[in-house]
């Protein structure tokens, strides 16, 4: 990691910047994709699961006896651990529903808001260097909480042809029954024009490479939506000397272990504590099994040394990271500063991979700064929210006039009527 003492605005800026995604490049290669599945649906798949994973299939929808083969293939601890997570998630997200609003602004007209299910989605669970049973937990259990009428998983297969056992069981248990094997690019063109195995649907949600990244930006252009724009992986750690080194090394690693182009920042008042954690870094790194991606990460990472609080926060809303750690003596008033961010993970045991995995939080957050505009996955995700409106005979005689005046100004005459000729039926029937 690289080593900032008290840089300027500027030149923490220029250092913390996200690498540059060639949108156009990537796009050349995503567009003819995305028309491929269009023309040809499940022929495109077929041929693309040969191309980019290397495994031919007759058959892309997952069978019942595949599933129920998964559930013998993971062991019972796993099985403990992903309910333990299942239902953290659950309650946490039940907790987030809204009851129906109904309230009479005036005599006689009432307004009403409520949740309704987006009826179809996708999830895309990314199954490459890791398969991420987890991530159908985060997007599954919402789904299911918010009452959604049709869920499609989509995520890659191995070369056998098959998926990770810990993704099916997961499915099967939140009460998924449509899983197809198709992963990347060609994954969300399947579901946002439907083909004979994988429905279209309204809004497709999930992490993914760069090239899943493009394919969801290019799905809103055919009337689908996305849970959010995404990049890779990161992680802010602020920490003073209140925190332990040796934890604060292990949550930059936690993210650093994802890929090569995940970005990890520390943020720190101490140089001296900055180096200690890379001290640790360097010792921690070596028993990791995903090391030389963790390392190459860390070659784009950086260490910031900044004295002065108001300096830190500043540098930390600005750069918005997707999960930010706080570990430091007055977290109450520092978590209080912060407004651009993710997640947020407070105090010294509160790893950031509790978030990942099974405190109750989402762990599909928005990345490459869109903190500053983007919430994370939530079970109001999964739901539009519907307003609805009565107005009585006497209700529009109060509001009427109002809405004629309105509508006269913006000689908008049609809308006028809408109301005049009602008001003038009361009249003439003395309602």
């Amino acid at each position: 990691m690289k080593l900032l003492v008290n840089p300027s605005p500027e030149k923490w800026r220029k250092q913390l910047a996200r690498p540059v995604q060639k949108s156009k490049e990537i796009n050349k290669i995503v567009k003819p994709i995305l028309k491929k599945v269009e023309r040809t649906g499940d022929k495109a798949l077929i041929k693309f699961a040969q191309e980019y994973d290397h495994v031919s299939l007759d058959q892309l929808t997952v069978s019942k006896a595949e599933i129920e083969a998964a559930s013998k293939l993971v062991s019972n601890d796993l099985k403990e651990a992903i309910h333990t997570a299942q239902a953290n998630i659950e309650k946490f997200h039940a907790a987030q529903a809204s009851e129906e609003l109904i309230l009479e602004v005036m005599p006689g007209v009432t307004c009403r808001r409520k949740s309704v299910p987006i009826q179809r989605v996708g999830l895309y669970v990314p199954g490459g260097t890791a398969p991420l049973f987890s991530t159908v937990l985060m997007l599954g259990v919402p789904a299911k909480l918010a009452g959604c009428k049709e869920i499609v998983l989509c995520t890659p297969p191995n070369r056998e042809g098959k998926i990770h056992p810990a993704i099916l069981y997961t499915a099967d248990r939140i009460g998924i029954t449509k899983i197809v094997k198709v992963g990347g690019a060609q994954a969300v063109a399947a579901l946002t024009f439907g083909t004979a195995s994988v429905p279209k649907v309204d809004k497709i949600f999930g992490p993914g490479n760069q090239y899943v990244t493009a394919a969801k930006q290019l799905a809103t252009k055919y009337g689908v939506a996305i849970d959010m724009p995404a990049g890779p992986s990161e992680v802010l750690v602020y920490a003073d000397e209140s925190a332990v080194p040796a934890f604060v090394a292990s949550d930059l690693l936690s993210q650093a272990e994802h890929g090569v182009d995940s970005q990890v920042v520390l943020v720190t008042p101490s140089e001296k504590f900055a180096k200690k954690v890379l001290k640790e870094i360097n010792t921690q790194l070596e028993e990791l099994s995903r090391k030389d991606i963790a390392f190459k990460a860390l070659q784009n990472s950086t260490a910031v040394v900044m004295e002065d609080p108001e300096s830190a926060i500043n540098l930390i809303n600005d750069y918005a990271p997707e999960h930010l750690i706080i570990a430091v003596e007055n977290e109450e008033e520092t978590v209080n500063a912060i407004f651009n961010t993710g997640s947020v993970f407070i105090g010294n045991y509160t790893p950031e991979s509790a978030g990942d995995y099974a405190s109750g939080t989402n762990h599909t957050l928005p990345t490459y700064g869109y903190a500053r505009n983007y919430s994370g996955v939530s079970l109001d995700s999964f739901v539009k929210k519907m307003t609805y409106q009565k107005i009585t005979p006497e209700g529009l005689k109060l509001l009427g006039p109002a809405v004629e005046i309105m509508a006269a100004n913006e000689q908008l005459d049609a809308h006028k009527n809408a109301v005049t000729v009602r008001l003038n039926y009361l009249k003439e029937n003395k309602k």
